[in-house]
This record gives structure tokens, sequence and C-alpha cells, in this order.
């Protein structure tokens, strides 16, 4: 099992960017799928972007392609999402999680560990 934790949400201006970062501990994550999720206000969970245990594949839900970006470290066991030319619609709390192996379904099935989130919220 590994643990997650999410850091670098807040408040931002819609067209501006954010960095989130999802640090892991507890087993390494370098053999592990990884992904991002975000819950808006009043709605489900939803898939954001995925990304395979080195980095070579990776896959995004079409609402975010070309303005976010995520990546990984794992020497540094950590897991990030680069969030350009936000929007309002944007506005979530957001979640990284981990699974034993990459898939391109927009669906959080197969993520067996999930961190606690941490919001971002765009202004207009």
């Amino acid at each position: 099992q590994v643990q997650l934790v999410e850091l670098g949400g807040g408040l931002v201006q819609a067209g501006g960017s954010m960095r989130l970062s999802c640090v892991a501990s507890g087993r390494a994550i370098s053999n592990l799928a990884m992904g991002w999720f975000r819950q808006p206000p009043g709605k489900e969970r939803e898939f954001v972007a995925a990304i395979s245990w080195n980095g070579g594949k990776t896959t995004y839900i079409d609402s975010v392609k070309g303005r976010f970006t995520i990546s990984r470290d794992n020497a540094k066991n950590t897991l990030y999402l680069q969030m350009d030319t936000l929007t309002p619609e944007d506005t979530a709390k957001y979640y990284c999680a981990a699974a034993q192996f990459y898939n391109d379904d927009p669906t959080p099935y197969g993520y067996d560990d999930w961190g606690q989130g941490t919001q971002v919220t765009v202004s207009s």
C-alpha cells in the first residue's frame, strides 16, 4: 500500500497556472501507474489524466488536453500535474491515485490507493 499526499492547491485567477504535486510514501511508485482525478462541487469524481510507470504513456480527459501536463519523478517518488490556462470549470478537489497497471480508460477502476485531495479554485 502506498500513502499519497497532494500538495499545491489554492486559489488562482482564470488564465493562470498551478502545479500540483503528489508525494508518495510507504513504497516506491516506480512500478505503478499513477493518475489524477477531480471532483467539482456537487458533481461526481472524474478522471483527469494518467501516466504509465516510466512516463512513456499518458492520457488526458478531452477538456484538459493541451492545458494540463501529467509527469512524474520516480527518484523523488512524486507525481505532478501542471495546469495552465485554468478556467473556473477546473475548480474542483484534485486527487492523485496509484494503480498496478496503466490503462487509457478514464475511470477510477484499478486505482487502489488514493490521496485525501487538494482544493483548486479558479476565480473568474
